[in-house]
């Protein structure tokens, strides 16, 4: 897989026809010359790939032939790496499993499976009964992925959900756990959630709207058919998404309704699903909350009144509105409460200060407080969530880039601490082996980023090793620095594989993400570029050999820095990558466009936005300059980053690119924003990307079964 410059009898890269569409918004004219790779039939695509024009599905073929044609020199590395991956997988894995009345329920793979088996086994000793099979399932099918399982209250009946397309669009069957078998009741276009009502004969689910957004909550009764479904909620704004679920003591079902910065949330008495929800606070614009409750009063998570990190205040059942909320844990700058829990007797939540997770539990009748927490550089911890509610036990899991996951038992009164779980790595895995380090590089500005950096300690730190960097920085989503085996196979071909905690995520902060979005957006791409330039200043990458990664967001971080720094990076991988950023945020009918303009701005009513948007809308950018090599990936179902934005992209940097990069653009055409699915056919997508990464940058090691 060497560039196409330097490959004599390299294809012709696929060529598409340009075609220009104009149009003018706010006076100024957009010029869009790929604008037919959009579908006009682009909702029928997400349920039925099938029906993709002629001419489209064509060109797409036509790339993924060159892709395969220009990435055959390297089918052994591939093959290699991917039977690296896959022997670092336990195959007959499975949960820790979570008790709930009579049962303990868990998930466990058998070995060559591709999905999950769903189980049980009585609490106090008996045979394992499979409950669903997701492999019996998907037989047959190009695409399955398994969504929601829930068993009822007594349980007797397993809600289960599954998308067999890749476009989020999830059936509902129900299981008589007596029988095993599926009544003929199904409920279709849900986003895949459900949730039982105490009475063991109500289900709630959301159902998508015919712009495929989760917009309605339905109430389906058990025997019924789901034409006869009940509608619950239904909201009125376009850029509001809808969630259900049920809080920790089952007394509630939680209807929340919210963009990427407004909330506000409705319940409904678990024993009674037909009475009508209740409010528990109306939206105010930037105002985030989220509940949980007690035995005597509501739980609330906000930053309201100021508290940009979260506070924890309480409110009595009979009086829930924001006037009665009474402050029990106070906000402290730069300590980001992240999620809570409420068991009868504790208050757990999740934060993070300085970078670094922690767990605090607080004893509810005394309010003294004690924190879990880790000592090495950069590690992820996270909650495990169970069905019980009347308990002092709490489960939560840890790993770091060097040590692999484990899962442990906590006893919150005593503070006895049971490891249940650590995941094994058939293959073998030495941690002493390797060697993890949190950094810091300063921004243009002067900020300073975090980056979490995992190598071999034989590898020398000289300025010579290539280098994977990742990179997201949107919707203040944190990527943890966690065990992930499939590094392993690039940082043992002695690449430094770092993680680049840039603004527009949350990682030091709420502020943190408001400093990376909207009119501050550009500070996400600033970052990662000033990331790539510490790590070479430092000697942790040759200047020539840093290899950038990115998926959805993070693939218009992707598109951002090639306009932008080309130069800097030696390849780019970029996944369903979000790069006609100012079209689609144009498009009010696509699915995700209202609910992203709190994150991005709206370019149809604010023409500071629509500026803003098209300063640095990667397709919009592309130029006439040279390009680093990429490999570009998509989905034909994807609803969340279309396939034409990745695909119009492509054609405009062929077109457009001063010194023929290889440009390597894969549409998978049986799935969508998740790529393939199962949990070996995924590694074959891993498998290629490294073996791009290890090609370009010359790291190929035939020591190492390349």
């Amino acid at each position: 897989m060497t560039s196409a410059s330097e490959t004599v009898s390299a294809p012709a890269a696929p060529t598409a026809a340009a075609s220009p569409v104009r149009r003018t918004v706010h006076d100024r004219e957009l010029v869009d010359p790929y604008a037919w790779l959009r579908a006009d039939n682009w909702r029928d695509v997400m349920r039925d790939p099938s029906v993709l024009a002629p001419d489209i599905r064509d060109y797409l073929e036509a790339e993924n032939a060159y892709a395969e044609a220009m990435s055959a020199g390297t089918t052994g590395l591939q093959e290699a790496l991917f039977a690296e991956l896959k022997g670092r997988i336990k195959e007959d894995d499975s949960t820790v499993p979570s008790p709930d009345g009579p049962y303990a329920y868990g998930i466990r793979f058998v070995e060559g499976a591709e999905h999950p088996l769903i189980v049980r086994t009585p609490r106090e000793g008996g045979e394992e009964a499979v409950l669903l099979d997701a492999n019996v399932e998907a037989e047959g099918k190009s695409y399955f992925r398994l969504g929601g399982v829930e068993h009822s209250f007594d349980h007797s009946i397993l809600a289960w959900s599954a998308d067999e397309t890749g476009g989020e669009l999830f059936t509902i069957r129900l299981r008589d756990l007596a029988t095993g078998t599926d009544s003929a009741e199904t409920i279709e276009n849900t986003a895949g959630s459900l949730v039982w009502a105490a009475d063991g004969k109500s289900l709630f689910y959301i159902q998508l709207d015919e712009n495929h957004r989760p917009a309605k909550v339905l109430r389906h009764t058990l025997g019924t058919s789901s034409a006869d479904d009940v509608l619950v909620y239904e909201e009125p704004d376009p850029g509001f998404f809808v969630g259900v679920g049920r809080t920790q003591s089952d007394r509630f079902i939680v209807i929340d309704t919210h963009d990427h910065e407004t909330s506000e949330v409705y319940l409904i008495d678990a024993l009674s699903p037909e009475a009508t929800p209740q409010k528990v606070a109306p939206r105010l614009v930037e105002q985030e909350y989220d509940v949980e409750d007690g035995d005597d009063r509501l739980y609330i998570l906000t930053n309201a009144d100021g508290a940009e990190d979260f506070k924890i205040v309480t409110a009595p059942f009979d009086a829930l509105g924001r006037e009665n909320w009474r402050e029990l844990v106070p906000h402290v700058p730069g300590r980001l409460i992240l999620s809570m829990t409420v068991y009868k007797r504790h208050l757990v939540r999740l934060e993070r200060e300085d970078g670094l997770p922690r767990i605090v539990i607080r004893e509810l009748a005394s309010g003294t407080e004690h924190a879990i927490a880790f000592d090495e550089e950069a590690y992820s911890l996270g909650l495990v969530g169970g069905y019980e509610y009347d308990t002092t036990n709490l489960r939560f899991s840890y790993s770091s880039m060097t040590t692999p996951g484990r899962v442990y038992d906590y006893d919150m009164t005593t503070r006895e601490r049971t490891l249940r779980k650590q995941q094994e790595v058939p293959s073998g895995h030495d941690p002493a082996l390797y060697a993890t380090r949190r950094l810091h590089f300063t921004a243009p500005d002067g900020a300073e980023v975090p980056v979490s950096i995992l190598y071999r300690r034989d590898t020398p730190i000289d300025g010579t090793a290539p280098c994977l960097l990742y990179g997201y920085g949107s919707y203040g989503i944190t990527i943890p620095a966690s065990f992930n085996t499939n590094f392993l196979s690039l940082v043992d071909r002695g690449f430094v594989y770092a993680i680049a905690h840039i603004r527009g995520g949350r990682d030091k902060g709420y502020h943190w993400y408001r400093d990376g979005r909207r009119e501050k957006k550009t500070h996400t791409f600033t970052d990662f570029i000033a990331v790539a330039e510490g790590l070479v200043a430092d000697g942790w990458a040759a200047p020539d050999r840093i290899v950038a990664q990115g998926g959805s967001a993070g693939g218009m971080l992707m598109g951002a820095i090639a306009n932008m720094a080309p130069a800097r990076f030696r390849g780019i991988v970029a996944e369903v990558p979000f790069v006609d950023v100012l079209n689609t945020m144009l498009d009010e009918t696509l699915p995700l466009t209202p609910p992203e303009w709190p994150e991005w701005g709206n370019p149809i009513e604010d023409v500071e936005a629509f500026d803003r948007m098209h300063a640095y809308s990667p397709y919009d950018n592309v130029t006439d300059q040279a390009y680093p090599d990429m490999l570009v990936l998509a989905g034909v179902s994807d609803p969340r980053v279309t396939y034409w934005e990745p695909a119009k992209w492509v054609a405009r940097l062929r077109a457009t690119a001063t010194n023929d990069p290889m440009i390597l653009f894969k549409t998978n055409m049986d799935a969508g924003h998740g790529g393939a699915s199962g949990r070996f056919k995924r590694l074959e997508e891993v498998a290629l990307v490294q073996a791009f990464a290890l090609a370009v940058t010359g790291a190929v090691d035939e020591r190492l079964g390349s």
